[in-house]
Parts: C-alpha cells; structure tokens; sequence
C-alpha cells in the first residue's frame, strides 16, 4: 500500500484529487481555449493544488 504525503495509507480521496488535477491539467493543454476557460482552469488548478498541499 502506498503512504501519502501525510504519512499513512493513500486514500481515495487523495487519488481523486490527483486524478481531478491531472484532467484539469489535459484541459489546459487544449489549444482551442478562450481566455476565460483558461482562466477558470488555472484558478481551480491552483485550488486543488493548495487543497493538496502542492503550492
């Protein structure tokens, strides 16, 4: 089993998030995004980024 970064079991919720950031992060790859999205994308990047402990 692996650790997470607190030290005991990786948990679901733990993968979820990484697995909602990873989708996120191919959103932003998409050349057709209007500034907006874009936008929108990198806040909750940023967001789930903190909720992580990754900032």
């Amino acid at each position: 089993m692996e650790e997470s970064k607190t030290g005991g079991q990786y948990t679901c919720n733990e993968y979820r998030e990484e697995m909602i950031l990873l989708g996120l992060q191919r959103q932003l790859a998409a050349t057709d995004l209007s500034p907006e999205r874009k936008e929108g994308l990198l806040k909750e990047i940023a967001r789930i980024e903190t909720l992580m402990g990754l900032d």
